[in-house]
C-alpha cells in the first residue's frame, strides 16, 4: 500500500506542475519517461515559450537534466514548423493525420539533431532520450540555475570575452555546418548560451535543416547576417567579419566534402 500511496502522491506532484499547461496525454507522456527510469522527477519551469516549455528534471541518480515539452494544440506552431520538415530526407513520406503526429515527428528532429551535432563536436546539449512530445538533454546549468542566453549575458562581459564569444560562436557554426551538415535555421542572440568562462552552448535546434535541403543556403544566410549584426550593432565589436567571406568558407568546405 505504501508504494502505492507514494507513487499517488509523485503522480499528483507531476499534474499539478504540468497540467495548466499540457494535456493529459502529454503528462502521461512523462510518467511515461519516469517509469523507463530516464527521470525521477520534474522540478521549476526553465523557460517557456510558444511552442514548449523547459522544465529542470531530475534523474534516478539525482543529476539535473532538461526536459523540453512541445505543446500539441498550437495551430500557428503546425504552420511554421511544416516548411523545416517538408523537404527533409529523414521524414521522406512522412504525413501526419494531425497536430500531435507532426508535433511528436518534431520531437524527434530535435533529438536527431542534437544527437548529429553532438557526435560532430558542436557545443550543444548531449540528448538523452525522446518520447512523443517530450525531449530529455543535458541541463546546460549550475545549481539549478541555467546558464544565461547572450542576449541576457553581454551587457555584463568584458569586452575581451565578447571577442572570445564572437569567434567561438563562428567556430561552431563551422563545425554544425562542415561537420554535421547541418544549418541552424534560427541561430541568434536567443538560443546561444554563455557559460563562465566565456564559451558557448547552442540550443534550440529542432528547425536545423540537412545542407542539402532546399531552403538551407536561404537559412544559411540569414544565421549568419543575425549573428553578425548583433555582434556589430548591439555589442559593438570592430572585429566582425563581411558576411560574404564568412558565408564563402563555409561553402567551400561544403564543396571539399562533396568531391571527398
Amino acid at each position: 500500500m505504501t508504494g502505492g500511496y507514494e507513487k499517488r502522491i509523485k503522480d499528483d506532484d507531476l499534474f499539478e506542475t504540468v497540467e495548466e499547461v499540457f494535456d493529459t496525454r502529454t503528462v502521461l507522456n512523462v510518467v511515461e519517461l519516469m517509469r523507463r527510469r530516464v527521470i525521477k522527477r520534474l522540478a521549476g519551469t526553465i523557460s517557456a515559450g510558444k511552442e514548449s516549455r523547459v522544465y529542470l528534471g531530475y534523474t534516478y541518480d539525482d543529476k539535473p537534466v532538461a526536459v523540453k515539452i512541445y505543446l500539441t494544440s498550437s495551430a500557428e506552431f503546425k504552420k511554421g514548423m511544416w516548411k523545416y520538415i517538408a523537404g527533409d530526407p529523414r521524414f521522406a513520406g512522412f504525413s501526419p493525420r494531425n497536430t500531435r503526429e507532426l508535433v511528436y515527428a518534431w520531437a524527434r528532429k530535435e533529438f536527431r539533431n542534437l544527437a548529429r551535432l553532438y557526435e560532430a563536436g558542436v557545443r550543444v546539449p548531449r540528448p538523452i532520450s525522446v518520447y512523443n512530445n517530450v525531449l530529455v538533454m543535458e541541463f546546460i546549468g549550475e545549481d539549478g540555475l541555467r546558464y544565461p542566453l547572450l542576449v541576457e549575458a553581454y551587457k555584463d562581459l568584458e569586452l575581451e570575452e565578447l571577442e572570445k564569444i564572437h569567434g567561438r560562436v563562428l567556430e561552431e557554426l563551422e563545425k554544425m555546418v562542415c561537420g554535421a551538415r547541418l544549418v541552424h535555421g534560427d541561430l541568434s542572440e536567443f538560443n546561444i548560451m554563455v557559460t563562465p568562462d566565456a564559451d558557448v552552448v547552442i540550443i534550440d535546434v529542432s528547425q536545423a535543416l540537412d545542407v542539402d535541403h532546399p531552403n538551407a543556403l536561404e537559412l544559411l544566410k540569414r544565421d549568419v547576417e543575425r549573428v553578425e549584426s548583433f555582434f556589430k550593432d548591439e555589442v559593438g565589436l570592430n572585429s566582425v567579419k563581411d558576411i560574404n567571406s564568412i558565408l564563402e568558407v563555409l561553402l567551400k568546405c561544403l564543396e571539399k566534402r562533396k568531391v571527398e
